[in-house]
């Protein structure tokens, strides 16, 4: 099989999220997709999925078709239909990090689509320790898989016109990594635009104006996009940041191999140099920007 890599204090957490550090967080709202939407250049779907609730991410290249399906935690079936709807040949299948809550669809969707599974090492015993996970939060272990690729810092992920930088943000748990892809991570013609999502009645909506917009029975709606051309273009840069950081807190630290000083030093000296634009899709809740968490996330003040 060809690489696709290339090396270039515990907090009281709330019920719903237990692996979130104990600020309140604005949740989404009845389980369903806060994003689904073509970007200009990029189609990227965002569901919550499982009891958890965790974002799984599916990002394609709407040229080539391929796609990376990031944190396919549960619901397996709902992500294999959005990529057949999207006609998307799934290139790898990636887990920011080994909690059953994003690790649990692994095996069944790579059973369906066969493309290989990223790990990073170092949460590779808290992946074979799923029982152990299982019996923390009640429920039945999920089938295991093989792991096909053993992710570090400085990978890069190519799939289509696209790549993703693998980097490792220890904290929340010994192997958890973000994904980083930077605004030139695609083909990119024409004049800079300001990235734009599609609302529910498939018109045009500035993805700023979806960072200051609370999830509602308004943004529910699952259709496919309106068939119209997909363009090419500049589009801000991106971060899927697992359970590391959030819209308003950060991952826990009190279990399995968490540790609060490694956090904070993947947040302060990797996170926090990436710029302020920066979209950031996190494993939980709803989307930020590095700009915001810089200088509104208490975990992240000066002290």
């Amino acid at each position: 099989m060809g690489s696709l890599a290339e090396s270039a204090a515990g907090h009281a957490a709330p019920a719903a999220y237990p692996f979130i550090s104990g600020v309140i967080l604005p949740f989404m709202s009845n389980g369903r997709p806060v994003l689904n939407a073509a970007t200009e250049g990029l189609i990227h779907i965002t569901i919550p999925v499982g009891m958890l609730q965790c974002n799984c991410s599916i990002i394609g290249d709407p040229v080539t078709r391929e796609a990376l399906v990031v944190d396919p935690g549960d619901e397996v079936n709902r992500i294999l239909d959005l990529l057949g709807r999207h006609k998307l040949t799934v290139k790898a299948i990636v887990s920011t990090h080994a909690h059953i809550d994003h690790v649990g669809g692994l095996s069944k969707l790579h059973q369906y689509t066969g493309a290989p599974v990223l790990l990073h090492r170092d949460d590779l015993p808290l992946y074979q320790a799923m029982e152990m996970q299982a019996s923390f939060l009640g429920v039945h272990p999920p089938e295991l898989t093989e792991i096909d690729q053993l992710l570090k810092e400085g990978d890069v992920l190519r799939w289509g016109s696209f790549e993703a930088q693998v980097i490792h943000t220890p904290g929340h748990t010994p192997g958890s990594v973000s994904l980083y892809l930077p605004h030139d991570a695609g083909k990119v013609t024409g004049v800079p635009t300001i990235p734009t999502v599609l609302d529910e009645a498939g018109e045009k909506i500035a993805l700023t104006d979806l960072l200051k917009k609370t999830a509602g029975p308004e943004d529910l709606a699952e259709d496919l996009p309106p068939d119209e051309p997909e363009k090419i273009a500049t589009h801000a840069p991106q971060l899927f940041s697992g359970d590391t950081l959030f819209a308003g807190s950060i991952g826990r630290t009190d279990l399995w191999g968490g540790s609060m000083e490694q956090i904070l030093d993947s947040l302060r000296t990797k996170l926090m140099h990436l710029p302020d634009d920066t979209v950031v899709y996190p494993g939980h809740g709803p989307v930020t920007t590095i700009g915001n968490e810089r200088y509104l996330n208490p975990f992240l003040q000066p002290e």
